[in-house]
């Protein structure tokens, strides 16, 4: 079964060219505390991304990760991709995970249609034999018939996004990572979009979903985490996160500096 193990994950991002100072104080107040001097000799500026974060995901975990921009959700999903390493903390994954962030990834404008679907598959980490068993299914769902015959760059932006949801959506992930979604093109293509990524999740063992959407968490996740400042404020029923970030959301505007 696939799981997720956070254990007391720290996240930092130095920013050079910063020191203490008038400029640094201003930016720390601006920025709520978010960023704070690093331990060792040099004192950088550096801002918490992560926060000391703890957290299990089990099989059959869909998870929505809400917060303000800045909270830490994108960072959080890309520890968790295997892009960023914690200094701090243990970051245990178990399966096979696959990060899309955006969409099918490789896409050459030169190549086919066809050579794309291999070319993506390959980096989606499909073997070659799953990739032929489902050109068909992506070709049918893309719905570019004899354009799959044609080199990408002859395709309209819209006919580039059917292709790429198509094949990123043809994986069996265990551990599937979502950053606000895919873009599925049009709204008549959306609508089948819509039951493709849910066919996608249910092949999913845990899904980790990164969104400002209300909508789009509720219809996808079974739990939601609320993050604020790089940390973990709350963990459990969708709407009941929801609700909270709702109102953390209000209290901030009552409380925000208003400009005449």
């Amino acid at each position: 079964m696939a799981s997720i193990t956070l254990d007391d994950v720290v996240i930092d991002f130095p920013l050079y060219g910063v020191r203490p100072g008038l400029r640094s104080t201003l930016v720390r107040r601006a920025a709520g505390g978010f960023l704070q001097r690093s331990d060792d000799a040099d004192q950088l500026i550096v801002v918490r991304a992560l926060d000391h974060v703890t957290v299990k995901l089990r099989h059959g975990d869909f998870v929505g990760l809400v917060g303000h921009n800045g909270a830490g959700k994108s960072t959080l999903l890309r520890v968790l991709a295997g892009i960023y390493e914690p200094i701090l903390g243990r970051c245990e994954i178990v399966g096979g995970v696959s990060p899309l962030f955006n969409g099918a990834p490789g896409l050459h404008p030169d190549d086919t249609g066809y050579e794309n679907i291999i070319t993506c598959g390959l980096l989606l980490g499909m073997t070659r034999d799953e990739i032929e068993r489902k050109i068909p299914d992506i070709g049918t769902f893309a719905e570019l018939g004899d354009f799959l015959s044609l080199p990408v760059r002859t395709y309209s932006a819209g006919m580039v996004l059917r292709i790429g949801f198509a094949i990123a959506t043809a994986i069996d992930p265990d551990i599937l990572l979502l950053d606000e979604g895919i873009s599925a093109g049009d709204a008549r293509f959306a609508l089948h979009a819509r039951e493709r990524m849910k066919a996608l999740i249910s092949r999913s063992s845990v899904m980790v979903l990164a969104s400002h959407s209300d909508d789009l968490i509720r219809a996808m996740c079974n739990r939601a985490i609320l993050l604020d400042r790089g940390k973990i404020v709350a963990d459990g029923r969708v709407d009941d996160i929801l609700a909270q970030h709702q109102s953390m959301s209000t209290d901030a505007d009552k409380t925000s500096p208003k400009i005449s």
